[in-house]
């Protein structure tokens, strides 16, 4: 019975490649919006993901995420230390501030500036170069993604050339010089990222009272971080998190105060309405036209429970194709967009939430045309 179900299903022709092609392209729209989705929320703590050394984060009670800097006095990181169970604390600078290129023209980058003697939150890996070298005069690391875009040098007859290593330009009117090639999340606006020690930093920045956005807390060993947040607040009065809960408070800031969850979740959702749309209803004409096939079996004392099945194994097979077919074409285009400002994460529950989508699709359209089947009567074979 299953190879005269599959016989059916395939003999149509027209009908079995409509019904894959729908649930193809649900497929395909339900992964690939999804999987950008996930992309733009990882940037948003991009940076957090790639300093991950420090325990706990103190910030301005008032930060609502990572982007949002409301400065501190330098004075609060002896504060920091001298809470109990704070095994070391270091300033961080992170600010947005514009450099201007060789070619004279101007591009905001993300500088971040690192503890001079130690330089803890520095760049996760080094492509050329080393973070000892930040030490040297006016010396700045950038990241790999933006030495070929947004800081490349603009030859006079419109070619770009990499920045590399030697390479100068000024940041608030001061020169800085490319010591290293780093690789860093992209951040969520896609500016390029420029390191630094804190002391130049503060330097290349706009003076102010207060500079200092961060101080990085290492916790001693066996400590519980949240005890530990808990003392640095009742202590200093400023805000600690944890890396987990820093990062959740920014992907629930863009969650609550964007407009990207509804924007995408639109996109999901109509993908999903589609695949109903047009593989139930494709399903559907599929079993209106093969009744009289399922009313001779019936006949011939088939049970509605093996003409069921048949029909659930045509679903599940169309089902199994077409996500196969999608989430393969969501790969493809994830892996040909690397390179590129798209953002695209595609991890294994994001596959398995789509496969629950197709299936839910599926189950949809075999419910439908097992109420035609179930209510058949097998006179229907002997009707002209």
């Amino acid at each position: 019975m299953n190879f005269i179900a599959l016989k059916m299903l395939i003999g149509d022709r027209a009908k079995y490649l409509g019904i894959v092609m729908g649930l193809t392209f649900a497929s395909l729209l339900i992964t690939q919006q999804s999987a950008i989705f996930l992309g733009l929320m990882t940037r948003t703590f991009g940076f957090l993901t790639d300093t991950t050394l420090p325990d706990i984060w103190v910030m301005d009670p008032k930060v609502q995420y990572i982007d949002d800097l409301k400065p501190l006095k330098e004075t609060e990181v002896l504060r920091v230390r001298g809470v109990e169970g704070v095994a070391w604390a270091v300033p961080m600078y992170k600010g947005l501030l514009k450099a201007r290129l060789p070619n004279g023209t101007f591009q905001k980058c993300n500088v971040v500036g690192l503890d001079d003697e130690t330089l803890i939150g520095g760049p996760p890996q080094m492509i050329q170069g080393q973070l000892s070298d930040l030490r040297r005069s006016d010396a700045i690391i950038v990241d790999s993604f933006s030495i070929m875009d947004k800081l490349a040098k603009v030859m006079p007859d419109g070619k770009r050339v990499p920045l590399k290593i030697g390479d100068t330009m000024e940041l608030n009117d001061h020169r800085a010089v490319v010591v290293g090639i780093c690789k860093a999340t992209r951040p969520f606006q896609s500016q390029p990222v420029i390191y630094t020690t804190y002391s130049r930093a503060t330097i290349f920045a706009p003076r102010e009272r207060k500079l200092m956005s961060f101080v990085l807390v290492k916790a001693k060993p066996g400590m519980d971080l949240d005890t530990m947040c808990n003392r640095i607040q009742a202590t200093t009065g400023l805000a600690a998190y944890t890396w987990s809960e820093f990062k959740i408070l920014t992907v629930r800031y863009f969650m609550k105060y964007t407009g990207i969850p509804v924007n995408f979740g639109v996109t999901v959702i109509l993908g999903f309405i589609v695949g109903v749309a047009i593989a139930g209803q494709t399903f559907y004409n599929f079993t209106q036209d093969n009744l009289r096939y399922f009313g001779t079996l019936k006949a011939m004392g088939a049970s509605d429970g093996m003409l069921l099945r048949m029909i659930l194994l045509q679903a599940a097979m169309v089902g199994s194709i077409g996500y196969g077919i999608g989430v393969g074409a969501a790969s493809v285009f994830g892996t040909l967009s690397g390179n590129t400002e798209l953002s695209f994460r595609l991890p294994w529950q994001l596959l398995l939430g789509s496969a629950t989508a197709v299936t839910l699709i599926c189950a949809a359209s075999a419910a439908l045309s097992m109420w035609k089947v179930v209510r058949l009567e097998p006179a229907i074979v002997f009707k002209s």
